[in-house]
């Protein structure tokens, strides 16, 4: 078999783009599909387009939306590298970078200049988000002079907008109905903002926030009580608390070191992000606005732009700020949105080869909603 597919970088990730149209409509025999269009699974999958890793190894599934309030949705698929199974219940917000300008390119949006909007139903979420492009002339740039620490090079920026990213899973910012609950006797933050995460001082594991990706990889005890951690959370957040799903995600936060807001380590698949995942930067940024969070006790925030948030992680720095309104009830200001700056560009435009049989029935693991 023969699908076209993109091959695209979004944010600090890559993966493939699929029309929808041009898979499988049985969600078995797509995700089967999917598998052996990234040789999984395989360490290596050295017979596929997966690069080894989870941020190479991701699926973007992009069509036209019913839904009035948007022009195109989205499906994002973890697919895992060393086994046989497929993943639908996180979000990426670096993939979804390149949804928009995806979108535009294969005809799904129509394009205005300088800029063209997007708005994109995140099919994991039910989640609605405005992607502007750059498109002077009506035609995608990817050419600028935006810097996204952890890519090289310079590209066009493209911004995103999120609306009411609040409980994506749980229905509830704070999931447990408190800022900070206690896990194997440590203070933890949980919280659902974009992502259900849950956050714990790097001090609490004998960490400073400051390490790198190697030295936190090469730490199988730390890693092992992260998951430990991670596993109460979903508990306590009423979610599962199954090995190797994508939620809740865990970091560890500390105070900063360079002058931005807050210092993180995010993990996914029990090894560090050696950058950021975007998700992950809303809900941080939540946390850190949030009263008696955690990581409202360690951020240091901007007096001149509260609303501002820079964390610093093992690549860099990256930025996100969130949007409060008053409630219209009490007054109070609530969360309502969150906002931030990445780019994306395609890699490679063609057609991955997956032999027949790999869609046939047969017995694995299939994570979806339905499970």
């Amino acid at each position: 078999m023969r699908i076209p597919c993109v091959l695209m970088r979004g944010g600090s990730s890559k993966g493939l783009f699929f029309l929808a149209k041009d898979l499988p409509a049985d969600p078995a025999a797509r995700d089967r599909l999917l598998l052996a269009a990234m040789g999984s699974p395989d360490a290596r999958q050295i017979d596929g387009m997966g690069g080894g890793n989870d941020h190479s190894s991701k699926v973007v599934i992009v069509g036209p939306s019913l839904q009035k309030d948007a022009d195109v949705e989205y499906l994002f698929v973890q697919v895992s590298v060393a086994r046989d199974q497929v993943d639908i219940l996180p979000n990426s917000g670096n993939m979804l970078a390149g949804v928009a300008p995806f979108a535009i390119e294969q005809g799904l949006v129509k394009s205005s200049s300088p800029v063209t909007k997007v708005r994109i139903l995140n099919t994991n979420s039910q989640k609605v988000v405005e992607a502007t492009v750059q498109t002077p002339g009506g035609q995608v740039s990817y050419a600028g002079n935006f810097e996204l620490d952890g890519v090289p090079g310079k590209c066009a920026p493209i911004a995103l907008q999120f609306f009411d990213p609040t409980g994506t899973r749980t229905g509830r910012l704070l999931p447990t109905g408190a800022p900070q609950d206690l896990i194997l006797g440590m203070p933890v933050t949980c919280i659902d903002f974009a992502i259900p995460i849950v956050f714990i001082k790097a001090s609490s594991l004998g960490k400073t926030g400051s390490e790198s990706k190697q030295e936190l990889d090469g730490d199988p005890i730390f890693l092992e009580r992260l998951e430990e951690v991670r596993a109460a959370a979903a508990r306590l957040m009423g979610l599962s608390d199954a090995p190797d799903l994508g939620i809740p995600k865990v970091a560890i936060i500390a105070p900063p070191r360079d002058g931005g807001t807050i210092a993180s380590r995010y993990f996914v698949s029990s090894n560090c992000h050696p950058v950021f995942a975007a998700t992950g930067a809303m809900a941080l940024a939540a946390a850190c606005h949030t009263p008696d969070t955690i990581a409202e006790e360690l951020a240091e925030l901007d007096q001149n732009d509260s609303q501002r948030i820079v964390i610093e992680h093992p690549s860099g720095k990256m930025s996100c700020n969130v949007v409060s309104a008053a409630d219209p009830w009490t007054g109070v200001p609530k969360l309502v949105g969150a906002a931030l700056l990445t780019s994306a560009r395609p890699l490679l435009a063609g057609e991955v080869f997956v032999a027949d049989h790999c869609i046939k029935p047969k017995t694995q693991e299939i994570i979806s909603e339905a499970a």
